[in-house]
């Protein structure tokens, strides 16, 4: 049956449109999968919520739970906070008249002198997490003194170090700090055994590996103790560990932490917030609760690279803290990409979605 003029052009143009709009529908089909990328990149990035304090749902702004609040501020700040403080300031001073005397008085006792201000360094840690009203729980075996080995843990805050330390007096391998942090690291905790490195310098760097092995190697050397991490990570997750402390030839014992944030969040973000704001931050909380587990020692399998070895220890720390492990180098938090290097990804992506789109 033939077609009239008027019905033949009406339906040329309903197909023109409807390819238009077919071609058009594959163009964002083509496309989406970049578009979805990037927005779950933005949305849900697995590297940034690791860094990230994760603030807890808001309860008190109610009529009823609001004054009670109020009261909490008032009781935390004006009765805790000073009582804290000044204990906190007795322990410093008892602590330097006596560390300072053993220090230089008994430089030609090692011996007697190292044994003296390791229990002066673990009183003063257990003053600073008395500053707090800590409340930890340990788990498991206490650490001893014995070579070739060393002491793994996640890393939440510096505060790790010090939770640990009331109890051992680890020898620790860490991060180096300016201020007065930087100065107890240079004084009373090399006195310990520890020693620092600059994560931004490639040779210091390269030379935690060599303090790893000559540490371990001694007889009367406290306990090493490693954030393999590198980096405080928020308590949720665990981030790659880099391999020193794994390829050392050393009996590896792992150490679990949770805190638990019910009264603080111990988390320490240090790109926003100074060690010093930190602490008054939780001298200002009703307490600091955590749990420390010491589990069992691992040794390298057969077969077994030290890359291999890191995540089974870190696999056995995640699930022992409950925490998830993401793919990630924690150093990648001190990186910048240039602006240049931005600009050059996003030429390079508008100029892809161009000549697509002029093909269509």
């Amino acid at each position: 049956m033939d077609l009239d003029r008027p019905n033949v052009e009406e339906y040329l143009t309903e197909s023109i449109q409807e390819s238009h709009e077919n071609l058009i529908l594959r163009d964002l089909i083509d496309i989406s999968p970049v578009l979805t990328e990037a927005a779950g990149a933005i949305i849900d990035d697995s590297f940034t919520r690791c860094f990230k304090s994760i603030p807890p749902e808001p309860w008190n702004w109610n009529v009823y739970l609001f004054p009670l609040w109020c009261l909490g501020v008032v009781v935390r700040y004006g009765i805790l906070f000073p009582a804290r403080a000044m204990i906190l300031v007795v322990g410093w001073i008892v602590f330097l008249s006596s560390f300072i005397p053993v220090h230089f008085l008994l430089r030609g006792h090692d011996k007697w002198r190292r044994k003296i201000e390791r229990k002066l360094v673990e009183l003063m840690c257990s003053v600073f997490v008395a500053s707090w009203t800590g409340v930890v729980r340990y788990h498991g075996p206490q650490p001893s003194m014995r070579p070739k080995q060393v002491f793994v843990a996640n890393h939440t805050s510096m505060i790790d170090f010090i939770i640990l330390e009331q109890m051992t007096a680890f020898a620790v391998i860490m991060q180096k700090h300016p201020g007065w942090v930087g100065l107890l690291q240079r004084t009373v905790l090399e006195s310990v055994g520890c020693s620092g490195f600059n994560r931004t310098e490639a040779k210091d760097r390269e030379d935690v590996s060599r303090k790893i092995r000559d540490h371990a190697q001694g007889v009367d050397n406290n306990p090493l103790l490693i954030f393999p991490e590198g980096t405080c990570v928020n308590n949720h997750y665990t981030v790659m560990f880099h391999k020193g402390a794994f390829e050392a030839g050393c009996t590896v014992c792992p150490i679990a932490i949770k805190y638990n944030k019910i009264f603080v969040d111990a988390f320490w973000n240090s790109k926003k917030q100074s060690f010093t704001m930190h602490l008054l931050r939780l001298m200002t909380s009703w307490a600091v609760v955590c749990d420390v587990w010491y589990l069992e020692p691992q040794n390298l399998k057969p077969r077994e690279t030290s890359i291999e070895f890191a995540e089974r220890v870190r696999s056995i720390i995640s699930v022992r803290a409950g925490l998830k492990m993401v793919p990630w180098n924690g150093y990648l938090k001190y990186s910048h990409l240039s602006g240049k290097h931005m600009e050059e990804k996003q030429q390079i992506f508008a100029e892809s979605v161009l000549h697509r789109l002029e093909e269509k």
